[in-house]
């Protein structure tokens, strides 16, 4: 078999690959001499040691060879690294073919340049120990494992030219997310979308475990990743010279594969194993104590500091250390000798360059229809209902038809549950299976993205889509919208660390809808009754974040346009799916919109002795509804307030509403305050003595959409107690008692009839 590689490639190879993997050491120990120029002191070592050895050669091993790919075939690529930890190791590549340097200027190709990369690495003030935003070419934040490869799928979409070389370790391989992942492949179509290339790592150990992949058969690997669409590639062993002429070899032909499935060839995907060790280069044991191939090398293979003065260790650290030889891989100015940069591509393929990497630079403004245009027409509140989504779905299809390649909606198999049947009348799902004819909108050019089942990878692919220039929205159930709580938190931080590197463009806003909310989940019941989302959002930086509740079908559509229009943000937006009145003109919605609140005109008076303030569809129904009542039993003016994003009553948040504008919307009045969701968000924005805040309580069945409101006590005549318990002054007590009566025959009513009465259901203004 003739060989891949020639003499001199093949020591090129080895000496980057040596050179990644002693800079991937020196970054967790050392603070200085960093080429051991002379004899290792305790004072070259940090103070604290933090890092990840354990998968960074083996990475160091792929970088080098995607490099080599890169430049025998041109190729626009970028990687992504999955392991988590061993974020050095990303650095030393990036560092050895120039790239860090162009982004960090002050991190010189020389002595003085390698002593600061190696100081700065998990130190204060310094850099994180995993790919972070700071880190040149990743679109990926290591701090919370299994969402690479749905990134890496997310960044080829509508990219057909785009290759994304993905690491999975084999203990993230373990994730659910990832799990599903692999099945991302069955959705891509290879004429319009990019390709992946993942490379599974089995090094065989987590932080303290075996892995399961890594103690799989190759027989059984293999039956396994075919089932799922993929030809799968070993590379195995231990011994570099060996391994780069095997990977070299595997490397090859998944090109050659990635080219003839572009070129229309009904091919399985290909997918890398490499079983390479863990710690690989590593030593292979210190006191007696197993450190490559095994859990011990996961994170800093031992410890050796002012606070372990071991002489023993110090000489097996600068033993190990001076085994990579780097007085034969750098010259005496510290750069990496020439001979050692023959497959270094040029710096517009070098994947630290990559622009898909930094989004924000290809990031086109979306194209918007006119919003007037959409919704529905009123003379006056009541006069007309309608489906808040299906509206909504009327705007996004013509969103989609102005914006063919740079918009798509995510979501768990719920885009008709969800009410956006618009959008089918112009596009589909995206499919690359076999379809039936008892399927419907599939095919392989659609924007729609919902035949995943599963909230993580919906949500991931929204995150991977936007982070590489392009826009979108994710869609779900508003109690399942908890299962991405982590990822929101990871991307919050992912905008956060990015709007703190000047190199880093801004993102599209990542834009979650949440439908099927909590009082309109009676009949799936209590399992489905969970608004908590709001809870997590509340607690992020407030320049990262919206929180909106539009309540009809026009405030929706506008709400929808502000957070397209949105960069570097998380928005989130409760909206129904059932069918109700619309309350608001277009130019009141709009208006209400930007301001964050509106004052009901319609339903308030001049000089009013209370307040009302609600936010959500089902609280402002049931306010206006107990105004009604009210109304009739007691001689007391009302204002009605709806806020529609509750995050301008937070001081913190850049768009607050200001103290005078506040005293002239509430006049120092006592405010009853009906939220969509827990109490707590409110009183966790605001400090006001004159508010009361009444929300969702947790408690939920599979009963009547009113006596969900009823169990929680956001309904109209338990507002109506609560106002009388405000109002000590006035004469409440019919009041009073009609209400009790009126919660006394609702419950007998829906227990006989299984619905609600019609003066509940017939309710208009």
């Amino acid at each position: 078999m003739k060989q891949v590689l020639n003499e001199k490639e093949l020591e090129s190879i080895n000496g980057f690959f040596e050179a990644a993997n002693y800079l991937s050491v020196a970054q967790i120990y050392l603070k200085d001499n960093p080429l051991l120029r002379r004899k290792l002191s305790i004072n070259d070592i940090k103070t604290r040691l933090v890092g990840h050895f354990g998968s960074a050669p083996n990475q160091n091993f792929i970088y080098i060879h995607l490099n080599r790919i890169i430049c025998k075939y041109k190729l626009n690529m970028f990687y992504i690294s999955g392991p988590g930890h061993a974020g050095q190791s990303l650095i030393s590549n990036l560092y050895l073919e120039g790239t860090y340097s162009k982004y960090y200027p002050n991190i010189k190709e020389n002595l003085e340049g390698l002593k600061e990369l190696c100081k700065q690495f998990s130190y204060p003030y310094g850099v994180s120990s995993h790919a972070a935003p700071e880190t040149p070419g990743s679109i990926h934040e290591g701090g919370e494992l299994g969402y690479s490869l749905v990134h890496a799928y997310a960044a080829i979409l509508d990219n057909p030219n785009l290759i994304v070389a993905c690491c999975i370790g084999d203990g993230e391989a373990e994730t659910g997310t990832l799990a599903t992942s692999w099945h991302l492949n069955k959705i891509i179509n290879p004429q319009t979308d990019g390709m992946v290339l993942p490379i599974l790592n089995l090094n065989g150990y987590k932080i303290a475990n075996p892995t399961i992949l890594g103690r799989m058969k190759n027989a059984d690997l293999k039956m396994m990743f075919t089932g799922m669409g993929y030809e799968t590639y070993f590379v195995s062993g231990s011994d570099p010279m060996k391994m780069h002429l095997k990977m070299a070899s595997v490397m090859d032909k998944a090109v050659k594969r990635i080219f003839d499935i572009k070129k229309g060839k009904d091919l399985k995907f290909p997918l890398i194993i490499l079983k390479s060790p863990k710690g690989w280069t590593g030593p292979k044991e210190v006191n007696g104590v197993l450190i490559e191939n095994s859990f011990h090398s996961h994170q800093v293979p031992f410890i050796v500091d002012k606070n372990n003065l071991d002489e023993n260790l110090l000489k097996e650290l600068e033993k190990w250390l001076l085994s990579y030889e780097p007085n034969k891989l750098f010259n005496k100015d510290g750069k990496l000798k020439p001979k050692y940069r023959l497959f270094v591509p040029d710096e517009e393929f070098c994947m630290g360059n990559s622009l898909y990497a930094n989004g924000g630079i290809l990031r086109d403004k979306l194209r918007f229809p006119n919003a007037n245009k959409y919704g529905i027409s009123i003379k006056y509140p009541f006069e007309k209902p309608a489906f808040d989504m299906i509206e909504l779905g009327s705007y996004l299809k013509d969103l989609i038809a102005l914006n063919p390649d740079n918009f798509r909606i995510f979501g768990p198999d719920e885009a008709l549950s969800n009410r956006l049947n618009h959008v089918f009348e112009i596009t589909n799902r995206e499919w690359n299976m076999k379809i039936l004819k008892t399927d419907e909108y599939l095919n392989n050019t659609g924007r729609v993205i919902d035949s995943f089942l599963s909230e993580n990878i919906c949500e991931g692919l929204l995150e991977g889509y936007i982070l590489t220039g392009r826009h979108g929205i994710f869609h779900t159930y508003e109690a399942f919208s908890r299962v991405v709580d982590s990822m929101i938190s990871q991307h919050l931080k992912w905008i956060k660390g990015s709007m703190e590197v000047k190199w880093r463009h801004a993102i599209s806003s990542l834009n979650i809808i949440v439908t099927s909310h909590i009082w309109q989940q009676d009949h799936n019941g209590y399992t489905h009754q969970e608004p908590g989302i709001l809870d997590h959002i509340i607690t992020k930086k407030k320049y990262l974040v919206g929180m909106y509740l539009p309540f009809d079908c026009n405030t929706l559509i506008y709400t929808m346009e502000k957070c397209l229009k949105d960069l570097n943000k998380v928005n989130v937006i409760v909206a129904s799916k059932q069918k109700r009145y619309v309350l608001t003109t277009k130019k009141e919605a709009s208006i209400i919109v930007k301001k964050g609140y509106g004052i009901l005109e319609f339903a308030s008076d001049l000089k009013p002795d209370i307040i009302l303030t609600c936010s959500g569809d089902t609280p402002t129904l049931e306010v206006l509804a107990s105004v009604k009542i009210l109304k009739e039993y007691l001689n007391i003016k009302i204002r009605v307030v709806n806020i529609v994003n509750p995050l301008i009553l937070c001081d913190e948040y850049p768009n607050h509403i200001s103290s005078k504008e506040y005293q002239k919307v509430f006049l120092n009045k006592p405010n009853l305050y009906v939220f969509h969701g827990y109490k707590n968000v409110i009183y966790s924005l605001v400090q006001d003595n004159n508010m009361k805040v009444i929300g969702y309580q947790e408690e939920g069945a599979i009963t009547t959409s009113f006596d969900m409101r009823v169990r929680n006590k956001i309904d109209r005549f338990n507002i109506c107690l609560e106002v009388c318990k405000i109002l000590k002054d006035k004469n409440t007590k019919s009041l009073e008692n009609y209400c009790i009566s009126m919660l006394k025959k609702h419950k007998e009513y829906i227990k006989r009839y299984g619905k609600d009465m019609d003066i509940i259901n017939n309710f208009t203004w």
